[in-house]
């Protein structure tokens, strides 16, 4: 993978320190897109925290096995690796706005078919339709922001990555009495979030129409006079690959790590809780403050860090939160389940902190363009062994020590690829 470029020849335009300015766009549509983003942020991870809490049940039901439920708790990363590299190219093509219109259906008519099949691959299956729909709007949501709002990057991920903290805390906390309340079958309780999906659709279907962020990329500088000066150093040639930027591979780095452990927060957090004494309901509930944690400091955290020259300490400081969260886990799980849960949910902030660094480390669209499909891409694909690793090591130790020993280990790489990554470089100067 070190020797190409995960962005296709299609996505690999000019980058250049200026873009064409945008068409103004009326006021009503701006807030379109804000509603939009926000409805899509929200639909973007139920499909993984509203089966934490049920696993078990789901397990049981479908004869699924230890090994089994760590590769559906690793299905996530893998189909946004793969599904993520094409986003760029789908978005050149047909616009990001009917990109991520499409993403919403496959969200939803995943959501909707999952609980209906009556064996372990169907269920895969559905699964992984829903993560191939979330997989484009991972990497879509900051070239759209990006487009639309380029004076406000960091509110703007900020707003989102709060409402994406949001649909996975709520999913997390009311999917197991939204279950109760449906009968007490956990396929009626998963198949719900199906009509949140389908809602986040509407707005999408008006911004399909916009074209005119097509390529997201800037137009093509006038072809310079004979006798002119050679070309600027920021304007990179069309296939100068993305790999050559130590940047753009510690952001990648450190996006998969911090992937690898929001996974297995949501895949397998609900099942440490339970294996320690705690009810269903209350893991569930633990579950749904470490993501709540997340909704007022993904707000503020990408503003904050949008005014900072380097992103450095606050890697640092969340990477702090998590080490003490898994040690806490490590030596009393249910004592201290409450304080564990809100230190990981603030340790679980370095996501909005990644993508805010994404818009930051590229100076135009085309390059946010290029960077997110790579480092988004690359991050999920190095973050699929950890949930699988962890669900291995689980079924054959028959604990905990040995996986959290792993989640707190982990930890200590992705603070040093932050610190790279957050340093006060842009990719056009490395490539």
């Amino acid at each position: 993978m070190a020797d190409q470029d995960l962005a296709t020849p299609d996505t690999a335009a000019p980058i250049r320190q200026r873009s064409a300015p945008e068409p103004a766009a009326p006021r009503w549509r701006r807030r379109l897109v804000v509603l939009g983003l926000v409805l899509a942020a929200v639909n973007l991870r139920p499909t993984v925290t509203s089966l934490g809490p049920l696993l078990e049940e789901a397990r049981a039901d479908l004869g699924m096995s230890g090994t089994v439920a760590g590769l559906l708790t690793s299905m996530p990363a893998a189909c946004f690796a793969l599904f993520g590299i094409a986003a760029p190219r789908l978005a050149r093509r047909w616009g990001p706005g009917a990109v991520v219109c499409v993403g919403l259906v496959a969200i939803t008519v995943g959501l909707t078919v999952r609980p209906l099949v009556g064996g372990t691959a169907g269920f895969l299956a559905a699964s992984a339709l829903a993560f191939a729909g979330i997989a484009v709007g991972n990497v879509l949501m900051p070239v759209i922001v990006k487009r639309w709002f380029p004076d406000r990057v960091g509110p703007m991920t900020g707003a989102y990555s709060m409402a994406l903290s949001l649909g996975s805390a709520v999913a997390a906390a009311v999917t197991v009495p939204m279950t109760d309340a449906l009968g007490g079958g956990w396929r009626a309780g998963l198949g719900a979030w199906a009509v949140l999906a389908g809602v986040a659709v509407l707005p999408w279907l008006v911004l399909a129409r916009d074209r005119t962020g097509r390529a997201a990329a800037p137009a093509p500088d006038p072809a310079p006079a004979p006798d002119s000066a050679a070309a600027p150093a920021s304007a990179v040639p069309a296939r100068t690959r993305i790999t050559k930027s130590p940047t753009a591979w510690a952001l990648a780095v450190f996006f998969g790590l911090q992937a690898t452990g929001a996974y297995i927060t949501m895949g397998w957090m609900s099942q440490v809780f339970r294996d320690a004494g705690v009810s269903a309901s209350t893991s569930g509930l633990l579950l749904a403050v470490t993501m709540v944690m997340g909704v007022p400091l993904a707000f503020v955290l990408p503003s904050v860090a949008a005014r900072l020259r380097t992103q450095g300490p606050l890697v640092a400081i969340l990477g702090a939160f998590g080490l003490s969260a898994y040690i806490g886990l490590w030596l009393a799980p249910a004592e201290g389940a409450w304080v564990w849960a809100v230190l990981l949910g603030i340790s679980n902030c370095s996501f909005p902190l990644a993508l805010t660094m994404i818009g930051m480390r590229a100076r135009t669209a085309a390059g946010v363009v290029r960077l997110s499909a790579f480092a988004q891409s690359t991050g999920y694909l190095l973050s699929i062994p950890g949930p699988l690793l962890v669900g291995a090591l689980y079924q054959h130790t028959g604990g905990w020590d040995l996986p959290i020993a792993l989640m707190a280990g982990l930890m200590l790489p992705q603070i040093a690829a932050g610190l790279l990554a957050g340093r006060d470089r842009a990719v056009e100067d490395e490539i």
